[in-house]
């Protein structure tokens, strides 16, 4: 696992049954250990309708400053988005691609590198307060260490406290995700599946995952790319078949043509680095995302 600064972010693994390894019950498993089966509504899977797909719109916290990345949430709630992932900038963010991990740099300096997650909870506490109840699910995305450094307890905590409806962490498997788990009740802990998931990944994070499963589409990190996968079609009906909860696909889909091709199949569509890159002019965000939620909400018409 991530270290700075001397931590050490390991973690117990959780046992193969759903109870993770401090006795608390994997997300989705009800007292009689129906798994996949007993999936729980909550505020993150209600943003994925049935009928149609929804796009999850990925953007940096604090870049490139904080108010501009004030302004972008409200961009993108105005234009359609229907889940807002906020980045938490970090130094060493394993998963993301050059655009993401340049913006996070930028974030960082912009605030004499004192951004990251106490900062990015309360960017989201300042959005969700702005506005209101009628606005997109709040995720934040981050890596391990920095709530371990926060505390897990306290991280939690604040995000809640925050309005902050759940969170993605790339780096924190099911498998040791027990203390975040006991720490984190009322979030949604997402979890993500990649091309290269054994069915017994599949089932795991089927049952742990809540709110949605993040689909990986390609192995590799975040970034834009010319063409999807020819298989992610397949992919996607599989990690389907392991849960009953919304799949989200991201990772590569750059366009508005894309994202309507994922969404012909996928419950939601993630679009990252292609918002990113625009994240500094409000104006020309809002109509980026406006054509990809269009193209989403859509592709099944």
């Amino acid at each position: 696992m991530a270290r700075e600064g001397g931590t050490d972010a390991s973690l117990p693994e959780a046992s193969a049954a759903g109870v993770d390894a401090e006795g608390v019950r994997a997300p989705g498993e009800d007292s009689e250990g129906s798994g996949a089966s007993a999936a729980r509504t909550t505020r993150l899977s209600s943003a994925f309708p049935q009928g149609r797909a929804s796009l999850v719109a990925y953007l940096m916290g604090g870049y490139p400053t904080r108010a501009d990345s004030l302004s972008a949430m409200h961009a993108l709630a105005e234009a359609g988005a229907d889940v807002i992932e906020l980045g938490i900038p970090y130094s060493d963010p394993l998963a993301d691609g050059p655009v993401i991990r340049e913006a996070a740099d930028e974030a960082r300096a912009a605030a004499g590198g004192a951004f990251g997650l106490a900062e990015t909870i309360s960017l989201a506490a300042e959005f969700t307060g702005e506005a209101g109840e009628s606005a997109p699910p709040v995720v934040l995305m981050g890596y391990l260490n920095p709530l371990m450094r926060m505390g897990l307890p306290k991280a939690a905590a604040a995000m809640k406290d925050a309005g902050v409806a759940g969170v993605i962490v790339p780096d924190l498997p099911p498998d040791m995700a027990g203390p975040w788990l006991a720490a984190s009740m009322g979030l949604d802990t997402v979890f993500l599946v990649a091309p290269t998931s054994t069915p017994e990944r599949l089932a795991k994070v089927g049952v742990m995952s809540r709110g949605f499963v993040y689909c990986v589409s390609t192995t590799g990190v975040t970034g834009e790319r010319s063409e999807l996968p020819t298989e992610l079609a397949e992919l996607v009906s599989r990690v389907k078949a392991a849960t009953p909860l919304p799949v989200a696909v991201g990772f590569g889909v750059s366009t508005p043509e894309q994202a309507a091709i994922v969404a012909r199949n996928a419950d939601g569509v993630v679009v990252g680095s292609a918002i990113v890159r625009r994240q500094r002019d409000a104006d020309e965000l809002r109509a980026f995302v406006g054509d990809l939620a269009a193209a989403v909400h859509e592709a099944r018409k």
